[in-house]
């Protein structure tokens, strides 16, 4: 090889090692955006699709949650069902604020889950929100509870398109 072939071949070399470097520092900020809410959490345990529910209620107000220490922060709704406040848990912040959930403050909400019992407080985590006939925000499979958040990109688009 000549030299004029090894001193190209250096930039090359650079630009790949910068590029892993990138990947691997996206992945970990992902991996910190959802702390505490990937699949195998202890977190995700609590969530029983075999025993779904559906609340209808009045959407209050949003919350950010911390749902067990070292969590990452959660988006969580305040479900007004009668005269008792439901705390419901939707997703991680990164995957969904309460702006881009799409979900309206005041208006009739019917929620799909599973009641979990976490840090002495009974709260009920989503599946999914529905207001009116048309619009539903949707987070877990419904067949086996797997978080939208924990799948990958092209999984996502899928179950998003089958809608």
């Amino acid at each position: 090889m000549d030299a004029y072939t090894q001193s190209n071949r250096h930039p090359f070399t650079i630009i790949i090692l910068l590029l892993a470097v990138f990947s691997l520092s996206t992945q970990l900020t992902m991996a910190e955006d959802i702390k505490g809410w990937e699949i195998d959490s202890k977190y995700n345990s609590y969530y029983n699709y075999k025993e779904r529910d559906s609340l209808k209620g009045i959407l209050k107000k949003f919350k950010k949650v911390t749902p067990l220490p070292g969590m990452a922060t959660g988006t969580a709704l305040i479900l007004e069902e009668g005269d008792e406040d439901i705390l419901v848990h939707l997703c991680p912040q990164s995957f969904a604020d309460a702006k881009a959930t799409g979900l309206r403050r005041g208006v009739k909400t019917k929620v799909k889950g599973s009641w979990a019992f976490i840090n002495d407080q009974d709260i009920f985590m989503a599946a999914k929100a529905k207001q009116g006939e048309h619009f539903e925000f949707k987070v877990r499979l419904t067949k086996d509870g797997t978080p939208f958040w924990t799948m990958t990109p092209d999984e996502l688009a899928r179950e998003r398109a089958s809608k």
